[in-house]
């Protein structure tokens, strides 16, 4: 078996062997629930142990959804988190279904997974030292005081790498799918759908509103004092050209270098509304561009993507944007990855710094600016960004919004 093939099984070991410590983890929680439930004194308990819950469902959203390549949708939050809504929350209840899960196959999995390489390696090792070590048996109680039994040791080492080998993929993918079965909030009902929508169209409708005031603010601000410039210049010439014509070069130089300026501000306000880059070199060129002149090191995983609808391509544009500058002016990063891809009708953005983590959308940092903007084309943006990072932003953008 080649060291190439042994990386592919890789993800699916690692996946496992995680899922092996949260079924653990998941067996305790549950114990605590249940006490909660039995004991009358505890049960005001019950809120902040389902919180952990949360907090453990929550962490295997986000691990399923790298492993899958595919972001697990979080439930809403809630406002309040009162024995209630514990008792009242579908939420909570998928959580618990997931708990129960993971406390029974996804501990038997995990334990097959570490179980196997280890098996084999100590079968490994036994078969090697067997012969000259008295009372030594394989993992399967059989004895090794010869070389034949070392010969089954090696073979038991061989059956335990086999099994490793044929069972961790199917296991782990099998894992991840009846995690993303158990954490995933159910399809929406038409009414649930159509609420979705009407919040949608309010984002888009937010979003637009935000763009033309902003581009308002520039026009006004900018290009427009500086237009004034020009128009005041050019009349204090005409009056000088009557009076004293040898005084009229500078103010022309004056209003050309303001109509200039007023040129250069309005390229920004265009640039800002569809920058020409995406006409020009599509939307994976754009971004490469937008890699190259960014202030922190960044390498760029492109994957080929074909021409899309313009405002998908803006949209994308506008997240690689938005996202570096945040990284830029905020994380302390030394590194930024970038990736851009095509998947399942679906196109993907992510943009992974190396900073120090603790991005909040209630700061102002355009987390939300860029939400709204993929949620009017029904897209999914995912942060992920633990205290101390990494920062990791995901969208899904509809590629034929």
């Amino acid at each position: 078996m080649t060291g190439l093939a042994w990386r592919s099984r890789l993800p699916g070991l690692r996946f496992l062997t995680v899922g092996l410590a949260l079924g653990a983890a998941s067996w305790f929680v549950l114990i605590g629930l249940l006490l909660c439930v039995a004991l009358v004194v505890t049960l005001p308990l019950l809120p902040h142990v389902a919180r952990v819950a949360r907090e453990l469902a929550a962490f295997e959203r986000r691990r399923v959804g790298r492993f899958l390549g595919t972001p697990v949708p979080a439930p809403p939050e809630s406002p309040t988190w009162d024995l209630a809504t514990v008792l009242t929350d579908p939420a909570v209840r998928r959580d618990l279904a997931w708990l129960l899960f993971q406390a029974t196959g996804g501990l038997l999995a995990g334990a097959v997974a570490v179980g196997a390489p280890a098996g084999a390696a100590q079968n490994a090792v036994i078969a090697a030292v067997g012969p000259f070590v008295p009372g030594v048996t394989t993992t399967l109680d059989a004895p090794v005081t010869s070389w034949g039994g070392a010969v089954v040791a090696l073979a038991t080492a061989l059956g335990y790498g086999a099994v490793g080998w044929l069972l961790v993929p199917p296991l782990a993918g099998w894992c991840a799918r009846v995690g993303v079965a158990r954490l995933a909030p159910p399809e929406p009902t038409l009414v649930e759908r159509l609420a979705e929508v009407t919040a949608t169209r309010a984002d888009a409708l937010e979003a637009h509103g935000n763009e033309l005031r902003r581009i308002e603010r520039s026009l006004h601000d900018g290009t427009q004092n500086r237009l004034v410039a020009v128009v005041m210049h050019l009349g204090m010439a005409e009056r000088a050209l009557r009076r004293d014509p040898g005084a009229v070069l500078p103010m022309l130089l004056t209003a050309q270098n303001a109509a200039s300026d007023a040129l250069a501000e309005l390229r920004d306000v265009v640039r800002g509304i569809h920058p020409p880059v995406l006409a020009d070199r599509g939307l994976t060129g754009a971004v490469a561009s937008l890699v190259a002149h960014c202030a922190i090191p960044c390498s760029y995983d492109e994957r080929p993507v074909p021409r899309l609808p313009a405002a998908v391509e803006a949209a994308a544009y506008f997240v690689v944007a938005e996202a570096l500058t945040n990284a830029v002016k905020h994380s302390g990063a030394t590194r930024i990855t970038v990736r851009l891809g095509l998947d399942g009708g679906l196109l993907r953005v992510e943009v992974v710094d190396d900073g120090r983590g603790g991005a909040d959308e209630a700061l102002g940092t355009g987390l939300l600016g860029i939400r709204h903007r993929v949620a009017a084309f029904d897209g999914v943006t995912e942060v992920d960004s633990p205290a101390g990072g990494p920062t990791a932003l995901r969208a899904a953008i509809p590629a034929g919004a």
